[in-house]
């Protein structure tokens, strides 16, 4: 079972989103929280797989709650995904940053949500990986000019083929196909490098590929 949090100021949001995940065979709502801070406790007190976090609450915001997630590590195996009512909200790059596995605008639909959360709980991919990669771009153009990051002499030269593909989007079986590898060697690149930079999962892996300059916005893995 996937066991889920739901923080949101709205509670009819969260009925709704309770409803199509409890329609699922595999998914266990374990608690609901009404703002960041309710959402931060509740997680250490459920130990969810995923927190499913409204960015926009009152009191404590989903990108403060984030971080806050994302900095205790006792929550290390909590996977945070982001909700926003716009695709392209100014706050979602920082909260990519602050540990969140990827975002999902609200009005998605529910087949695409259910997908998400399991891919998140998986910690396979980044949620909706096009959507995602272009916030990723539009917001890494606005920071400054990147510097090359000394963490990556670590890797080798597969590794950094891997990690473009990472960050642009690619599932590890899309990496398999791409690279000609097996599926699980693609996994055991991905899950190689972000131990060797000290990374928790694979949106940090995409965020230092762009802020280090490894990668520039908008490059699509061409």
């Amino acid at each position: 079972m996937i066991r889920v949090l739901l923080a949101d100021d709205q509670r009819l949001v969260r009925a709704g989103f309770r409803s199509i995940l409890e329609d699922e065979d595999d998914f266990e709502v374990v608690g609901e929280a009404g703002d960041g801070a309710e959402a931060v406790a509740a997680c250490r007190e459920l130990r969810p797989d995923v927190v499913l976090l409204d960015i926009r609450m009152p009191g404590v915001d989903g990108l403060e709650a984030a971080r806050r997630i994302g900095a205790d590590p006792r929550l290390d195996a909590v996977k945070v995904v982001i909700l926003t009512t716009f695709d392209l909200d100014d706050y979602v790059y920082g909260a990519l940053r602050a540990g969140a596995s990827g975002f999902l605008v609200k009005d998605t639909e529910p087949e695409e949500l259910v997908h998400a959360v399991r891919v998140a709980a998986r910690g396979d991919a980044l949620i909706s990986p096009g959507i995602t990669r272009r916030l990723i771009s539009e917001f890494a153009g606005r920071v400054k000019a990147p510097s090359p990051s000394p963490r990556l002499n670590a890797l080798t030269g597969r590794e950094r083929e891997v990690m473009h593909l990472v960050a642009a989007g690619l599932t590890n079986d899309e990496i398999a196909e791409r690279l000609v590898l097996s599926p699980s060697t693609a996994k055991t690149h991905v899950s190689r490098i972000m131990t060797k930079l000290d990374i928790r999962d694979r949106a940090q892996l995409v965020i230092l590929a762009y802020e280090s300059g490894m990668v520039r916005p908008g490059w699509l893995g061409g």
